[in-house]
């Protein structure tokens, strides 16, 4: 369990107080807030429509929410498009991984970041670059020069999240990692979201599944009809506490 959920002093990397967002006659969000700390695994939940997507893409930068305020390391923050969050350290590893299948591990990780030598990639500074960034994260690939489509969905993923980290980013939102998952394969994500944990990462893990929840995260954020249904700490908090405050039932 992280510091954070048992009431130590840790950094606080995000908060989110009042965000409301508006489609229409449709309100995505009505004054959510939500609070993330240094080498914290928080699990965003909710039944859909619960406004979970609209959170995570206000601090992703990639909807402005209608009112609210973010502060980031502690600064009053706006977050207006996706590279004002990545220039603040925030990132995002959505739900489709947006990998390319015909290319290989390495080209994957670097690509759009290529490092050059003299108007040359440095095809070996990248691979080795890249075995370190994997074994760093405990990944299991045994050739990184296997094309993506070459690999499970587990690998897939674990991919996905070191790309993420190349830009050694302070946060990590993680949507839906463990979805269409196999047990193993799953294990092998969730294994990783703590290392990213116990690499002092503030994680942002959105699921709908309860058991890989209560497995990693170390406090439940709960949405419902875009409001905060509340907070637990996971590992004091049964799974019928945290599915009574999905569905409201008690209210």
């Amino acid at each position: 369990m992280s510091p954070a959920a048992t009431g130590t002093a840790t950094r606080l990397v995000l908060s989110v107080r009042g965000a409301t967002k508006r489609y229409g006659a449709v309100q995505a969000l009505a004054g959510a807030d939500l609070d993330v700390h240094a080498g914290e695994v928080v699990a965003l939940v909710g039944d859909n429509g619960a406004g979970k997507s609209t959170l995570v893409k206000t601090i992703s930068g990639a909807i402005i929410p209608d009112e609210g305020t973010i502060r980031f390391d502690g600064e009053q923050v706006r977050i207006s498009r996706p590279q004002d969050a990545q220039a603040l350290g925030i990132t995002t590893v959505f739900q489709d991984l947006a990998l390319c299948e015909n290319l290989d591990v390495v080209a994957n990780l670097y690509l759009g970041v290529e490092t050059r030598a003299y108007g040359l990639l440095g095809e070996i500074e990248m691979e080795r670059a890249a075995r370190d960034l994997l074994a760093s994260l405990n990944v299991r690939i045994r050739d990184v020069r296997s094309p993506v489509a070459a690999l499970s969905g587990g690998q897939r993923q674990s991919v996905a999240i070191a790309r993420a980290l190349l830009g050694e980013p302070k946060m990590v939102l993680l949507d839906e990692p463990t979805a269409a998952l196999g047990v193993e394969q799953t294990a092998q994500v969730l294994e990783l979201v703590g290392t990213l944990r116990e690499r002092g990462l503030a994680v942002l893990l959105i699921s709908h599944n309860l058991a890989d929840v209560r497995a990693v995260s170390d406090r439940v954020a709960v949405l419902r009809l875009g409001r905060n249904a509340g907070t637990f700490v996971t590992a004091t908090t049964s799974q019928e506490t945290i599915v009574a405050a999905i569905t409201g039932a008690g209210r």
